[in-house]
């Protein structure tokens, strides 16, 4: 699916928190959210890119954002990341890549000549009447916070 577009209305989801609870969009009409999808729990740059919002959460939320990160892994894996990472925010379990197909971030890749489908690590800014403000594709993870910021202060 091709992805959708700032000004575009972002894609209605439904998957499930790693505490099990169903999320969709429509439950977070009204606030400001940072959708950012990612390849996998625990992995070096994941890590890292979940760490530098979990640094700049409180900075993001005065500005009203809500932060929902988004990867193929299960719930357990989830909040085991959470926990060890003490990350506050919430992670989906896109186990059957909807979301990620929804957002057209579920794509052909190539590694070591191999391919195979995979997360392409992006952030969708989506405001809070469900539109796509702004799109992050070439995500700093290490200042991925910072990076957000910088979008809103330019």
């Amino acid at each position: 699916m091709a992805k959708p577009q700032p000004g575009q209305p972002a894609p209605d989801f439904r998957s499930t928190t790693q505490d099990g609870g169903p999320l969709t969009l429509n439950d977070l009409r009204g606030q400001r959210v940072i959708l950012y999808f990612y390849p996998k729990d625990n992995t070096s740059g994941c890590t890292l890119e979940a760490q530098s919002l979990r640094d700049g959460q409180a900075e993001l939320a005065r500005l009203g954002f809500r932060i929902i990160g988004v990867s193929p892994d299960s719930e357990k894996s989830h909040r085991n990341f959470r926990a060890k990472h003490e990350l506050g925010f919430t992670l989906l379990a896109d186990t059957d890549h909807s979301v990620a197909e929804a957002y057209g971030v579920w794509a052909e890749k190539s590694m070591y000549g191999r391919k195979y489908m995979g997360i392409l690590r992006t952030t969708f800014v989506i405001d809070a009447e469900g539109r796509i403000e702004k799109i992050v594709e070439k995500v700093d993870t290490k200042n991925h916070y910072r990076q957000i910021l910088d979008l809103y202060t330019e």
